[in-house]
C-alpha cells in the first residue's frame, strides 16, 4: 500500500512539474513580445555562453570523430568498404551524434550555469528586490538566456560538428592515407539538405530546452543554500531527459516525411 502512495504521489508531482513548466514557457512567449527589449543583455548572454563553452565542444567533438573513426574502421576493413568511411561518418554526426552530444554538453554546461545562477539570485533576494524597483526581472532574467541558448546553440553544434569531421580526416589521414580534399570530397557528396536541415531544425529546440528548464528551476529556487545545488543538478538532469524527448520526436517526425 505504501508502495502504491508513493508511485501514485511520484506521478502527480511530475505532472505538476510539466503543467508548471508549461506555464512558464508560456510567460516566455508572453513576455518575449513586450517592449523593453534587452538587447544588451541578450548580446551579452550570448557572448557568455558561446564564448565559454567553445573549448569543451571543440574537445568533446574532436575525440568523437577520433574515437568513432577508429572503432569503425576495422569492421569496414572486413568487409572492403573503408572508402564508405568519410560519408558514414559525415552522416552519423551531421545527423544525429553532433546535435545530441553537443546538447548533453551544453545541458551540462550552461543549464547548470542558469540554475546555479538564477538559484543564488533567489536565495539572495535579488529577484525580489528587482520586483520591489519595478524593473521586470523574468524579461532580464529569463527571456534573454532562453532565446541566447535557443540562438547559441546550433552554432556550437556546427562548430562541433566540423571539429569532429577533422577529427576523424585525421584518422583517415593517418590510417590510409587519404588526402583532406578527397575526404571532404566524399564527406559534402554523402550530405543532402536532408540531412542537414531536421538536424539544425532540431538544435533550436534543444537550445530552447536547457535555456527554459534552467531558468524555471533557477527561477522557482527554493531557499537556502541546499536549493541553489538542487536546482542546478535538476535542471541537468530534467533537460536530459526533455533532451532525448525530443531527439525521439524529431527523428520520428523527419522518418514520416521521409516516407511521403
Amino acid at each position: 500500500m505504501n508502495s502504491i502512495f508513493k508511485i501514485t504521489e511520484f506521478f502527480t508531482t511530475f505532472l505538476l512539474e510539466i503543467g508548471e513548466l508549461s506555464l512558464f514557457a508560456g510567460r516566455f512567449f508572453k513576455e518575449s513580445f513586450k517592449r523593453p527589449f534587452e538587447f544588451r543583455e541578450f548580446i551579452r548572454q550570448c557572448f557568455y555562453m558561446g564564448n565559454r563553452s567553445l573549448l569543451l565542444v571543440a574537445v568533446t567533438g574532436f575525440i568523437i570523430g577520433l574515437v568513432f573513426t577508429l572503432q569503425s574502421r576495422p569492421t569496414l576493413q572486413e568487409f572492403g568498404a573503408v572508402s564508405w568511411m568519410p560519408s558514414m561518418v559525415s552522416i552519423s554526426i551531421i545527423r544525429e551524434i553532433g546535435p545530441i552530444i553537443t546538447a548533453l554538453i551544453c545541458a551540462g554546461r550552461i543549464g547548470s550555469g542558469i540554475g546555479a545562477e538564477l538559484g543564488s539570485m533567489r536565495v539572495t533576494e535579488q529577484i525580489d528586490a528587482m520586483e520591489v524597483s519595478g524593473t521586470n526581472p523574468f524579461k532580464y532574467l529569463v527571456v534573454t538566456r532562453i532565446m541566447a541558448t535557443t540562438f547559441m546553440l546550433p552554432i556550437l553544434v556546427f562548430f562541433g560538428d566540423a571539429i569532429a569531421l577533422f577529427g576523424s580526416f585525421m584518422v583517415e589521414n593517418v590510417k590510409g592515407n587519404v588526402s583532406f580534399l578527397l575526404y571532404y570530397n566524399q564527406v559534402f557528396e554523402a550530405l543532402e539538405f536532408g540531412d542537414l536541415i531536421p538536424a539544425t531544425i532540431k538544435t533550436f529546440f534543444f537550445g530552447f530546452a536547457i535555456g527554459l528548464v534552467g531558468c524555471f528551476k533557477g527561477y522557482y529556487c527554493k531557499k537556502g543554500t541546499a536549493g541553489v545545488g538542487l536546482a542546478a543538478n535538476s535542471a541537468v538532469v530534467y533537460t536530459s531527459m526533455l533532451l532525448f524527448i525530443i531527439d525521439f520526436i524529431a527523428v520520428f517526425v523527419t522518418d514520416i516525411f521521409y516516407d511521403l
